[in-house]
């Protein structure tokens, strides 16, 4: 049993500031994981969201499951909102025009938010290092529009704009490094089979009070990947336990933590998930060669 096997409820906030009566699909990881961010951010959080799946599930005119104070913003613009929000409050708090008081600004997006068409935004965000929180929801492709390809989508992926045998044929975008080379104070992965591990590294960037901190949220998807609801989590563990998404921390854009462990063949990830069905062993042998080389990479920079 991993140090990540047994999770203790006495260690998570029993507030609830992300609610139930939502319209998720059944088995959205990305819902469940929303439901453990809010969690860890407390109720003295302002969040800037992205159009996307959790934009469209969570506020139906005139509903919603935000407990806080909450923006719908374009694709690409989170960061940019945010940023803006956080600036304003401080200078507020400096002229004495509001209480001085301890507020996450925080922006959320998918993949498609944050790895192409708020890459710019954010990179500005990055550089003017704002006091924010950056969460990007990971479902690898742009799910909330019909399941389109995105540069998150892994290699030898079906969607609707690379179907059957022409699956994608590029390697999924790694948007940890391109955080890191920022040289921001925190970037970290997370996952939703892990709640203790994703509290965790919420509450350590909502510590850190000066420049911009990056979490990347693993969130399986049963609509989009197909599989049935209830494996959702079983789906996303093995994502970590194959290594396919391995958990680890970056401090300064340097200092390199890895958090998980476990060799299960990658064949047992992708086999439960119908995007991948159309590959065959000499695919999946080629992307189990790349996982072992992304795994020996991030090794090195562990060791420093």
């Amino acid at each position: 049993m991993d140090k990540f096997s047994v999770f203790s409820s006495r260690l998570v906030d029993k507030s609830e500031n992300f609610t139930s009566g939502h319209r998720a699909c059944q088995g959205c990881a990305e819902a469940l994981a929303v439901r453990h961010v809010m969690k860890a951010l407390g109720r003295d959080t302002i969040v800037a969201m992205a159009t996307g799946c959790m934009e469209i599930i969570s506020s139906p005119l005139p509903l919603t499951s935000w407990k806080v104070p909450w923006i719908h913003n374009a694709f690409e613009n989170p960061s940019a909102v945010i940023s803006r929000c956080e600036s304003g409050m401080k200078a507020m708090m400096r002229k004495g025009k509001i209480p001085q008081k301890k507020i996450n600004f925080v922006a959320m997006g998918g993949d498609g938010a944050t790895a192409d068409i708020g890459m710019g935004p954010l990179s500005g965000a990055l550089e003017r290092g704002h006091d924010m929180v950056y969460v990007c929801y990971d479902n690898e492709a742009y799910m909330n529009t019909g399941v389109q390809r995105s540069s998150s989508t892994p290699w030898g992926a079906s969607t609707m704009t690379t179907p059957g045998a022409s699956w994608k044929r590029t390697q999924k975008k790694n948007i940890v490094e391109i955080m890191a080379a920022h040289r921001i104070p925190y970037t970290a992965t997370a996952n939703i089979a892990f709640p203790e591990d994703l509290e965790r590294k919420l509450r350590k960037a909502r510590s850190i009070r000066s420049g911009l901190r990056f979490i990347h949220l693993f969130a399986s998807c049963p609509t989009g990947w197909g599989f049935a609801p209830a494996d959702a989590i079983k789906i996303s563990r093995m994502a970590v336990l194959s290594r396919a998404f391995p958990l680890y921390e970056v401090e300064e854009g340097e200092r390199y933590t890895i958090n998980s462990g476990g060799d299960a063949p990658v064949y047992d990830y992708l086999r439960m998930q119908n995007r991948f069905r159309r590959l065959s062993d000499g695919d999946i042998a080629m992307i189990q060669e790349h996982v072992n080389r992304e795994w020996e990479r991030l090794n090195r920079k562990a060791r420093g």
